[in-house]
């Protein structure tokens, strides 16, 4: 750009500069109509306001706790808890007991008579070899009878109050 370019730009700019504070000359002021009508809005009373609302009365009730359970106390007497079955801390864990029951599929057998042994697939889809004795699933499940058709467990499962009881479950062939 050269130097006159730029004087021209400057005396353009303060051109467009005047012109637009030329529209600003105007005040409130200036146009009495607009002042009486500014003034009769101003006076007029505002709209009336919602009623505050009314406080519900809410009853009291007073909580006699003297003699009662303490809610943060076993429900029941622990000491009894440990008769019956419970699962084994101390044995070596199992490759099945990773994966829930339900996840675990019977694809077959190997063997006839009383040398039965099931084949079982996991998630990862390894095949394992099941015997009675052998623990599956989540819940210390063992694995009381293998047939040709079906695996039965006995799984250990909380009752709640600290104590375990056995519930069967089984995994069957697909087709059965």
């Amino acid at each position: 750009m050269t130097a006159r370019h730029k004087t021209l730009f400057r005396c353009a700019s303060v051109v467009a500069i005047a012109a637009a504070l030329a529209g600003c000359g105007r005040g409130i002021n200036s146009d009495p109509d607009l002042v009486s009508y500014v003034s009769t809005v101003k006076q007029r009373p505002g709209p009336p306001l919602d009623p505050i609302p009314v406080m519900q009365k809410f009853e009291t009730f007073l909580y006699a706790d003297q003699g009662l359970r303490d809610p943060f106390s076993s429900p029941v007497d622990l000491s009894k808890a440990g008769s019956g079955p419970h699962p084994d801390k101390d044995r070596p864990r199992q490759p099945l007991e990773a994966f829930p029951l339900d996840s675990l599929v019977m694809n077959g057998t190997l063997g006839a008579g009383s040398t039965i042994v099931g084949l079982v697939m996991s998630p990862d889809k390894v095949t394992h070899r099941v015997v009675p004795g052998n623990y599956v699933g989540q819940n210390d499940g063992k694995v009381t009878e293998v047939t040709p058709t079906k695996i039965n467990i006995t799984e250990l499962v909380s009752d709640g109050a600290g104590g375990w009881i056995e519930r069967p479950a089984s995994i069957s062939l697909p087709n059965q």
